[in-house]
């Protein structure tokens, strides 16, 4: 099938949208299929339309919509959809309407949408191949952040839960990811200055990210709204545990039962879960076990054939 996959952020934003399209279309190449990637459908001919983010693609999502009324489109919903904008914006309602299918990243996605649009809904966990893991550079216990400085992601709250821990704790806090605002950059380099257990290293390339993971002991997901956070996926690719804030979107990728849970935007409490993680070595051990259980649902081949059966229902009806 001919596949236009729309969306909102190109390459050069290096965010989570972009690397779940560019997986995506890899697969669907794999599987057979002819994809072309776009942040605007241009109008071209396409059989099948993946549009990820009902809200900011749905420009898109509407003119293919009118041009092949009979032809499939599946809207992927991110954070901001589900925990946001569905509940306000007319853009991403109607994009809900159009949509044939439906897909949410975490199992906990579902239960933010109307019977009618959780009826045509599939969960598609995100994905990361496997990621060496080395012991870092020195005897400190490396704290992770991960993502872009802005305020759905809380992104500092690390940076303050780290003002918290004893005195002795071994713990070094890095931020990984580009300030979205002059105002998000200056209170980060502001942070640095006063706690400093804290740096932050600014916008990195995926890979040394990556490389960044692969000698963590923590990674820390602070977000307000999660659609299903990648970074989740390739810490557990890494056997490196996770500390999240309790919001629905991290609930759906790591459990109901997960220990490792704060409540949102508590830095005393995130502080208690980092300097229990450095210290109690069983309840490390527990995070441990747990993110590798819960790594079964994110392998790259469970993620392409969930991908592959979702348009493969169209396939078979000859893609009306």
């Amino acid at each position: 099938m001919r596949i236009a996959l729309i969306t909102p952020y190109g390459a050069e934003h290096r965010n989570g949208n972009w690397h779940t399209a560019a997986r995506w279309a890899a697969f669907l190449r794999d599987g057979g299929h002819e994809v072309e990637v776009a942040t605007e459908w241009n109008g071209g001919p396409a059989d099948l339309m993946i549009a990820l983010h009902a809200r900011r693609s749905h420009k898109s999502i509407r003119a293919f919509a009118e041009r092949y009324p009979a032809r499939p489109l599946i809207v992927v919903l991110t954070g901001t959809d589900l925990y946001r904008d569905i509940r306000s914006d007319a853009d991403a309602q109607a994009s809900l309407d159009l949509a044939q299918r439906l897909v949410v990243l975490q199992e906990r996605g579902v239960d933010e949408l109307k019977a009618g649009h959780a009826a045509k809904t599939r969960v598609i966990y995100q994905s990361a191949p496997d990621i060496p893991h080395r012991p870092g550079f020195d005897d400190s216990f490396r704290v992770l952040v991960i993502g872009h400085l802005r305020e759905e992601k809380d992104p500092f709250r690390a940076a303050l839960a780290s003002a918290h821990l004893p005195e002795a704790s071994r713990v070094q806090i890095l931020h990984l990811g580009r300030a979205l605002s002059e105002e998000m950059a200056q209170t980060a380099r502001l942070a640095e200055s006063r706690l400093p257990r804290y740096r932050w290293l600014g916008e990195q390339t995926h890979a040394a990210v990556l490389e960044q993971l692969g000698r963590a002991d923590l990674l820390v997901v602070s977000s307000v709204m999660e659609g299903g956070a990648n970074v989740i996926c390739e810490a557990l690719a890494a056997g490196v545990p996770v500390l999240a804030s309790a919001v629905s979107g991290n609930i759906g990728m790591l459990g109901e039962r997960y220990p490792g849970y704060y409540p949102l935007e508590d830095e005393h409490r995130l502080a208690q879960q980092i300097s229990r993680a450095e210290t109690d070595r069983e309840f490390y051990a527990e995070l441990l076990r747990e993110c590798r259980a819960r790594r079964a649902l994110m392998t790259p081949q469970r993620e392409a054939s969930a991908l592959r059966q979702l348009v493969g229902e169209f396939e078979a009806r000859g893609g009306q």
